[in-house]
């Protein structure tokens, strides 16, 4: 029999993460590998900027553990969403179609390419963005132009569709490649979360031409900074490769370039890290899994709410553990999170929806009332790797 809903209830199974620690982050890394002998050795040698072999080994490595042909390794997940934007060709006055519910790199992304964000609403099942009431609206709103979406109501071309895994769990991806190729629309996945995530035993970051991962401190794995371009399309990897190195044309000596790039390689130094972090990768989401496990059978003790667990297709990586609170609770969101921050445990509340940012508060949207829901109802709660390794046998 479940315990009638209270805050102090969810509250304690949190304070269990503390033991002797003052302060429980949200996501923090974990350095237990070769970080120190990597990085010393960009250090002893020179090779501390955007050449190098631990730039060419990452991305292979990237290559290998997501399973797509390319990858090019940049220095955020906003400049891989930049550069992926604009091969797709995104141009200034397109639409881009992105969830409400994302970080505003999603957004910010689409504006450095002159185009406007167009907000979708998102799905309970996945948290991301939801196919199939997308493509009731593309149905209501669009008209094909000489074999181009255009926007009825804006006349503006919809270039783009760019879907987020959530807190690192999948969007429904089928069904949303269905309809990208019914309205024309390239497909550029933000993977930024989603690094360990498989869709139907294929990683995330394989369905669209391009998409894109991050490398944030509070990430999954970390290099400082740092993000990278995934694709299949060998000439696009050539592209993006070119375009994030200045455009600049190989030559022993000289400096030419055939057209505006953009410096936005990753520096060795960091790609050293991004090795070593990779190299433990697999321990980390056994360990987040773990982790992940131990909240669900706490928090299915609680009326009144549930954890999120990944979706029925999805094998999660579970970067950011979620709690919903019924309808009946969501007044209890604030209590929650104040409490928590108070006794130095670390929650938060989904990002503001973006079209309520002033910014973006004249953007096309369509009805994200559920987008709504999730914001008024959602607590994300530590999630680092460490957490689940107490309960990992070695």
């Amino acid at each position: 029999m479940k315990k009638p809903f209270s805050v102090k209830a969810v509250v304690s199974i949190l304070q269990q993460l503390k033991q002797e620690q003052e302060f429980v982050a949200l996501h923090e890394p974990c350095f237990q590998g070769n970080e120190w002998e990597y990085v010393k050795e960009c250090l002893d040698t020179g090779w501390v900027s955007s050449v190098g072999k631990y730039v060419d080994r990452f991305e292979q490595m990237l290559q290998e553990f997501t399973g797509v042909k390319r990858a090019v390794a940049v220095v955020n997940g906003t400049a891989a969403l930049h550069i992926s934007l604009k091969l797709v060709g995104v141009e200034r006055g397109d639409e881009v179609l992105l969830p409400t519910l994302t970080f505003i790199a999603t957004a910010n992304a689409i504006a450095y390419c002159g185009a406007i964000p167009h907000f979708v609403d998102s799905s309970l099942e996945t948290l991301g963005l939801d196919p199939r009431k997308l493509e009731a609206y593309l149905g209501d709103i669009t008209e094909e132009r000489n074999g181009q979406c255009y926007n009825k109501l804006t006349g503006r071309r919809i270039k783009a569709v760019v879907p987020m895994h959530t807190f690192g769990h999948s969007v429904d991806l089928d069904p949303l490649v269905d309809v990208c190729e019914r309205y024309g629309l390239e497909l550029v996945e933000d993977a930024a979360e989603s690094l360990g995530t498989y869709y139907k035993g294929r990683h995330t970051g394989n369905a669209g031409r391009l998409s894109t991962l991050s490398f944030n401190g509070n990430k999954v794995i970390t290099t400082g900074g740092g993000g990278a371009i995934l694709t299949n399309d060998e000439e696009l990897g050539k592209m993006a490769k070119h375009l994030t190195t200045t455009a600049r044309v190989a030559h022993r000596w000289a400096f030419e370039h055939d057209q505006v790039g953009y410096n936005y390689r990753l520096p060795n130094i960091n790609a050293a890290l991004g090795c070593a972090q990779l190299e433990q990768l697999p321990r980390f989401l056994k360990e987040k899994r773990s982790l992940a496990l131990k909240y669900q059978q706490e928090f299915s003790s609680i009326d009144g709410l549930h954890f999120y667990t990944e979706p029925e297709f999805s094998t999660s990586n579970y970067w950011l553990n979620t709690i919903l609170l019924d309808s009946n609770h969501v007044e209890y969101r604030d209590v929650i999170l104040e409490e928590t921050n108070n006794q130095g445990i670390m929650t938060r509340p989904s990002w503001r929806l973006l079209h309520q940012l002033p910014m973006f508060s004249g953007a096309p949207k369509m009805d994200v009332s559920v987008a709504e829901q999730l914001q008024s109802s959602l607590i994300n709660i530590p999630s680092s790797s460490k957490l689940g390794a107490r309960n990992v046998k070695a």
